[in-house]
């Protein structure tokens, strides 16, 4: 799911590992969609309302599963499942190409790509995808020109970071643990944001209708965390 795409060889893909154990038992198309953190509960894919007939993408789609959902379940015109993981990207063609041409992984930076297709798309959405892992001054930019005017923007990402410390104030990125393929110790950026500087961005990107829910951790523990669900249209 990470959205900064490496120039080859100049860079790891440190989404190699994620959701391979599952992949590996499971290939079916999920009977449901969530965006909390701990995928257990809380509202589905109808807060994305109507897709019948629109181009929808996920950003930061990682093994396409709740792309391949919306596909199997609702009537868009094409969902774009696009992540810079060459590994996510492959195992989201692997588990999910019988869902094309409705279904489009793609190989792609999210910001790279939506900056090349403006008003291209209906409906924009990320389940702890490029929202987190991508600069959301830029991000956010891009996402409301490739929006037609009146478009949808949904987005999960984290309330307060893995374990309840709180998020962050301004716009500050944390860098936070992950592996290389070979096991190789690292880290990445990611952005965990209160619900004031998600607000502002989203009016400084263009964006209008903004509403942002925090939905709490149902469960406690090390790996808890609530849920900040971001809702916003481009401006017509």
């Amino acid at each position: 799911m990470k959205t900064t795409s490496p120039a080859q060889g100049a860079e790891p893909d440190l989404w190699h590992h994620y959701g391979r154990s599952r992949a590996d038992t499971d290939r079916t198309v999920p009977d449901s969609f969530s965006w909390v953190w701990a995928q257990d509960g809380g509202p589905g894919a109808e807060v994305l309302g109507d897709l019948t007939d629109l181009v929808v993408a996920d950003l930061g789609a990682g093994a396409a599963r709740h792309a391949a959902h919306l596909v199997a379940h609702q009537a868009p015109a094409r969902v774009d499942a696009i992540d810079a993981s060459s590994a996510q990207h492959a195992m989201a063609c692997s588990l999910y190409g019988c869902l094309a041409p409705r279904l489009r992984p793609l190989h792609a930076d999210a910001i790279e790509h939506l900056d090349a297709h403006p008003d291209e798309y209906d409906v924009l959405y990320s389940v702890f995808g490029s929202l987190c892992f991508a600069d959301p001054r830029r991000l956010l930019s891009v996402a409301a020109r490739a929006l037609r005017p009146g478009g949808l923007l949904v987005a999960s990402t984290l309330g307060c970071y893995v374990g309840g410390a709180p998020a962050e104030p301004d716009v500050r990125h944390a860098d936070i643990p992950a592996r290389t393929s070979d096991g190789t110790p690292t880290t990445m950026r990611r952005w965990v944001l209160q619900e004031h500087v998600w607000t502002k961005l989203l009016d400084e990107a263009g964006f209008t209708e903004i509403s942002i829910d925090r939905l709490p951790s149902a469960t406690s523990g090390s790996r808890s965390a609530d849920t900040l669900l971001v809702r916003a249209c481009r401006q017509g």
